[in-house]
């Protein structure tokens, strides 16, 4: 377990600190969670990290040669360096951050994080699957300058596990000067705000002094309205990745010119050429009409999805647990198997008229991969007949009670 990323042992604190977080909702009745919502936020982040097993042989291996082959200094384990380190990735998160935020072709790789209409816990782990893909240069200087990898690694996972806590509505405000210092839950609702006010601000991953410096800080007033200018709408999580450049390719076709079309992919969202009206500022939200997407479905069937996605999380977070030891064959075949599963759950929130259907595949998909790993020895073989009955009762409860043909009356 010594290679196990810091994020994927943090994995059990995280679900811990959710259920506190839902637990105190349901007693002070907050509505802070919505399971539809908590479920993709969840899976968004399920498929970044199944990703992420293969795109860190890219991202981590490009800042490792750069600091093989061309560092100008050897710096050594001390304190002071270390510490040097964890300013280093903090300030180069921010403009990361930031430059995700002021360009479209970077806004692909991050909008996912900001899709949730909600506020909670969960949307810390709503992590997008191109990210790192679209930002991992950012730190190449940190390596120039001789901060080993070791260091890069581990103060990213620092800096991306602290950010984890502020994403809540539980805590109003820190004390008055960690509030200065640090980034905290009031700052961080404010950049998950859709609010014109609130857009672009408050880029900071631990320390909040790089945006006081550079001109990007607001302080929280009214309670934001939490997403993205133009919604989702969707439980989706592969469409979540998928669709914001299916947006943008849609807008590029749109544009006149070679050159516009270029200049689209580089300025802010929002930008557009003057033969099409100019920049188009985003619209205040009217708080007393704007809705948050919803889908309706029956008590029942949310009871079932849940039971489902729990075995999902299991088996997933055993995998993450064990990947080292499989093939890189099977880690691909078992991540594949991972992100439909979550992708056809999605798609039940939605409709749940293709509950059956997709669950009769779902669990086709999950007994072929389970005889596949007990063949392999990776698991033992009475996996397979507990997978078999488990999937057997829940098609045999769908189509029994009709969870998937009711809607809640109330």
């Amino acid at each position: 377990m010594e290679n196990l990323d810091p994020v994927v042992l943090a994995i059990p604190v995280f679900f811990i600190l959710m259920g506190a977080e839902v637990a105190y909702d349901y007693f002070k009745q907050r509505k802070l969670y919505r399971l539809n919502d908590a479920v993709t936020n969840i899976s968004c982040g399920i498929v970044e990290q199944l990703t992420g097993l293969f795109a860190k042989i890219f991202t981590v291996a490009a800042y490792h040669f750069i600091f093989v082959n061309f560092a100008l200094f050897e710096l050594e384990n001390t304190w002071y360096w270390i510490l040097l380190a964890f300013i280093g990735v903090d300030f180069f998160y921010y403009w990361a951050h930031r430059m995700s935020h002021q360009v479209n072709l970077f806004w692909l790789g991050h909008v996912v994080h900001h899709q949730s209409e909600d506020y909670n816990l969960s949307v810390a782990l709503r992590q997008s699957t191109f990210q790192k893909m679209f930002t991992f240069y950012f730190y190449f200087p940190l390596a120039f300058l001789g901060f080993k990898t070791e260091w890069f690694v581990l103060m990213g996972a620092f800096n991306l596990l602290y950010q984890f806590w502020i994403h809540t509505e539980v805590i109003k405000n820190m004390p008055r000067w960690y509030e200065f210092l640090f980034n905290t839950p009031s700052h961080h609702r404010v950049h998950h705000g859709r609010d014109p006010k609130y857009i672009d601000k408050n880029h900071a991953g631990t320390l909040m002094i790089w945006d006081r410096m550079f001109g990007t800080f607001k302080k929280e007033e009214e309670t934001p309205t939490y997403g993205i200018t133009s919604p989702l709408n969707t439980w989706n999580p592969v469409m979540a990745n998928v669709q914001p450049f299916m947006n943008l390719w849609d807008e590029i076709k749109k544009v006149p010119g070679a050159f516009n079309k270029f200049k689209l992919v580089w300025m802010p969202p929002g930008w557009y050429p003057s033969a099409l009206g100019g920049f188009r500022p985003p619209k205040p939200v009217d708080k007393n009409t704007y809705r948050k997407f919803d889908i309706e479905i029956s008590p029942g069937l949310n009871v079932y999805l849940l039971v489902q996605y729990l075995g999902v999380l299991a088996l997933t977070s055993f995998f993450l647990f064990n990947a080292g030891v499989l093939s890189t064959g099977m880690q691909i075949a078992v991540a594949a198997s991972v992100i439909l599963s979550v992708m056809f759950l999605g798609m039940i929130f939605e409709d749940r008229k293709k509950a059956m259907t997709v669950e009769v595949l779902r669990f086709v998909l999950t007994f072929v991969m389970t005889g596949v790993m007990s063949l392999s020895g990776f698991l033992p073989h009475s996996t397979l007949a507990a997978v078999a009955v488990f999937g057997a009762g829940s098609l045999w409860v769908l189509q029994r009670t009709g969870l998937h043909e009711l809607v809640e009356v109330e």
